[in-house]
């Protein structure tokens, strides 16, 4: 039977007809067409953007560290949050220099001394005096110096582009360190304000089933962080002892770098460990570096098997596997979206973020779960199970209904009810 409607009168309209005639489903192309093309647009933009989202990131995670410093001084004494954030802020800063200076110092201290002795260095090798000038004459450096004095020229040209190179990884790395320092204390500051307008936005029970979820991933985040804390500064503590009794030089500063990168899950304690061992044994002696890698080997054991199974899993409960993975997938995604320092951060937060993801999936598991269906009513007034439907309720109910039933031979059963007599209270229904 032909189609008698009218025409559609704009062009929209009439192309929207014609697809429909042909069994085309153009809305649902169109549809799919700028979905896929908004994803790509939206990939790009977040690539290009990394930079900028992974100083985000870190300055969040920062301020999801500090936020219990000052929920805890605004309970004790200073209940404004302005003034509790600027104290923090102030500790965090005098902590952030002191550690520079405790790292800065050796080192300045270090290149003064072979500035100042490196006039006698260079004398000692020309007069072929010392151990330098022992290696100068064995192995005829001096003449071979003096043969390759241009290519020599040529390598020292080339040193300025890496040392310009470093200059400015320096500069950048010192403003993305004051653009953390200001999102970390915006984010402390508007973080409570924020989070009360987004929760405004939602029903009273969403809202506080978001609160618990909040509450959950807070209570991983700072309990891994806390644990880390606690196992880093052991380590620290064991290496300044055992440098110490050793009597190998700038103790405190080793026992410094090793409690910082022991932060760095699984790997901190080898990476921290080589350069320690290194220094131990050409600073002092083979028996020192030999001392130490042992301490070292058995620390690691007893931090892996005994320390970070008790710690971690009274704080953030996070599965061995899950943190194995987290810390491979966040490393190379780190490492692909800022270098280095973005396999670092990455490495970091690896393993509170797989248990905030854990916490989050938890949730939404149960959240989605259907509820239990329940059993179809059987034959003749009986539940599925065969028992009388009215054994379903509260128990003593159905005595109850019996001894009403029976109390008085005058009673009318088809009717299902009895006269109450004067005095007599009437029996409750069930």
């Amino acid at each position: 039977m032909p189609d008698d409607s009218p025409p559609p009168d704009s062009r929209r309209a009439r192309l929207w007809h014609a697809a429909e005639s042909k069994g085309i489903p153009l809305r649902t192309i169109l549809v799919t067409i700028a979905v896929v093309a908004a994803a790509y647009l939206l990939g790009k933009l977040i690539y290009r953007l990394r930079d900028i989202i992974l100083l985000i990131v870190v300055a969040g995670f920062l301020a999801l560290l500090l936020n219990p410093f000052v929920v805890a001084l605004q309970r004790w004494r200073i209940p404004r949050r302005g003034w509790a954030v600027a104290v923090v802020t102030l500790v965090g800063v005098l902590v952030f220099f002191g550690l520079t200076a405790a790292f800065g110092y050796p080192l300045v201290g270090a290149i003064t001394h072979l500035a100042n002795t490196l006039p006698s260095y260079v004398s000692k090798a020309e007069h072929g005096k010392g151990w330098i000038g022992h290696l100068v004459r064995k192995y005829n450096i001096q003449r071979w110096v003096k043969a390759n004095v241009p290519r020599l020229v040529d390598v020292g040209k080339g040193l300025a582009a890496p040392a310009l190179s470093v200059g400015e990884g320096a500069f950048t790395l010192v403003i993305a360190l004051l653009t953390i320092f200001v999102l970390t204390i915006l984010l402390l500051l508007e973080g409570p304000r924020m989070r009360t307008g987004l929760l405004g936005l939602m029903s009273h029970d969403r809202a506080e089933r978001y609160t618990q979820i909040a509450r959950e991933v807070n209570r991983s985040v700072v309990g891994y962080m806390l644990g880390n804390f606690l196992t880093s500064v052991i380590a620290g503590v064991v290496v300044f002892v055992t440098l110490t009794i050793l009597g190998v030089p700038f103790a405190f500063l080793w026992a410094l770098w090793v409690a910082l990168v022991d932060f760095l899950p699984m790997i901190g304690g080898a990476l921290a460990g080589i350069p320690t061992v290194i220094f131990a044994w050409i600073g002092h002696s083979l028996t020192a570096g030999i001392v130490t890698l042992v301490v070292f080997l058995v620390y690691t054991q007893v931090e892996n098997h005994v320390l970070n199974p008790i710690v971690m899993s009274r704080t953030v409960r996070v599965n061995p596997l899950l943190v194995l993975l987290s810390i491979l997938v966040g490393a190379e995604i780190g490492s692909w979206i800022g270098g280095i320092f973005g396999a670092f951060v990455a490495a970091l937060i690896s393993i509170p973020a797989a248990g905030a993801i854990q916490v989050l999936v938890r949730e939404m598991w149960s959240a989605t779960r259907p509820p239990r269906a329940a059993l179809p009513p059987g034959p003749s007034g009986t539940s599925g199970s065969g028992e009388p439907s009215g054994s379903a309720g509260p128990p003593g109910s159905g005595e109850s209904a019996d001894s009403d039933g029976s109390a008085g031979s005058g009673g009318t059963p088809d009717s299902g009810q009895q006269p109450v007599s004067s005095g007599q209270q009437p029996a409750r229904q069930p």
